[in-house]
Formats: structure tokens, sequence, C-alpha cells
């Protein structure tokens, strides 16, 4: 498995150490390797083989070789997969409860809030998120290929849109930089993978002419 580690971590850990939410952001950094290691057992469980893992500086990312050649398992493996992540952090949420107030250098909110960040944040259906790799799988068993991905760049653009006004209002009143990442990773994904969804249409509409001029 292959490991590529963003050289933009290092200017996040210096802006989160300048603004003194370093710890915040090691805690966000390790329950999202956590977050990671969910969807790695989950693609064990399906026998897929780990292609890649990605050291980003909101998180990290695994990708898988292949997935079964049957398209609806396929599917349902990439929702299980999907889930397992969210999951994770759901549990780590519920035990931390349990936890004293202060566990040497961490406070027990912090902790609370970082498994409930990562497990809400990765939920939202924006695809490549968690939840927009749910809804697109999801769609795809229903709907055919082209129309569930369509569907999908629509939701995700739609969510991407409110958020950032949303976010922007936030940052304001209460002047949280880790909102402000957030908002602009998250534009960044979408923006990402529209390019991507671009390629696949022109790439069809090739298709769709290619089969016309055949008949």
């Amino acid at each position: 498995m292959q490991i590529k580690i963003h050289l933009q971590i290092f200017i996040m850990i210096l802006i989160y150490g300048i603004t003194n939410q370093i710890q915040i952001y090691g805690l966000l950094m390790f329950f999202a390797f956590l977050h990671e290691m969910g969807h790695l057992v989950a693609g064990f469980f399906f026998h897929l083989k780990p292609k890649q893992l990605q050291v980003t500086p909101f998180g990290l990312s695994i990708t898988f070789e292949s997935y079964g050649q049957e398209k609806k398992k396929s599917y349902v493996q990439k929702i299980g997969i999907a889930l397992a992540g969210p999951l994770v952090n759901g549990i780590f949420f519920c035990l931390a409860f349990a936890l004293p107030a202060r566990i040497g250098p961490f406070h027990q909110d912090n902790i609370l809030y970082a498994n409930f960040l990562l497990m809400l944040f990765n939920l939202i259906p924006i695809y490549p998120l968690d939840g927009g790799r749910i809804l697109e799988s999801g769609l795809k068993l229903k709907y055919p290929y082209h129309e569930a991905i369509q569907i999908t760049k629509q939701i995700s653009n739609w969510l991407t849109f409110m958020l950032t006004i949303l976010g922007s209002i936030f940052v304001f009143y209460y002047q949280n930089i880790a909102i402000f990442f957030i908002i602009f990773y998250l534009n960044y994904l979408v923006f990402q993978e529209n390019k991507r969804f671009g390629m696949i249409q022109r790439a069809y509409k090739i298709l769709q002419e290619e089969k016309n001029n055949i008949v």
C-alpha cells in the first residue's frame, strides 16, 4: 500500500499552533486516523486490497484496488465501507461519556467534539465525503450510472453552497478559524469532483454519439 503525505499538513500545524488550537487539531487527526482504520477493516471484511493511504491537512483517505465485478455487489461494498468510518467515530463519541473530565492534557469535551465533528461532517451527503459516497452508491442501485452521479453532483453543489453561507456566518460571529478551513476544504473537494464529473459526462456523450452513428 502506498502512503502519500500532503505537505500542506505542516502549514496547518503552524496555523493551529499560532492560534493555540493545536490540541484539538491533534485530536481531530488522531480520530481521523481511527476513522480511516474503520474503512480499512471494512475493506478487509469485503476481501479488498488497500491501494493508497493519503495523509491530508484535514485527515486521511484510503482507496482500494478493486471492488466486486458485479455492480450491485460493488455498490453495497462501497456503502458498507463508507459507513464504517463514521461508525467508528460514533462509537468513540459514546465511549467518551464514560471518561473523566480530564485525561492528562486532554479534556473530555474536546474528545467528544472531535468525534462528533468527524462523524457529522463525513455523513453530509456531499461527494466525496462518506455521506456522498453512500448517496451515490445508493442511487446507483436504483438509477442508471450516469443519472446517479448527475443527481449526486447536484445535491453536492447545493449543499456545499448552503454550508458555505452558513459557515461564513459562523466564522464571522465566532471567529473560529477551523470552520473557515473546513468550508474551504469542502469547496475544494467539490470543485475537484465537478471536474471529474465533467470528464465522465464528456466521455458519456462521446459514447452515446458513437452508438447513434452505428445505429
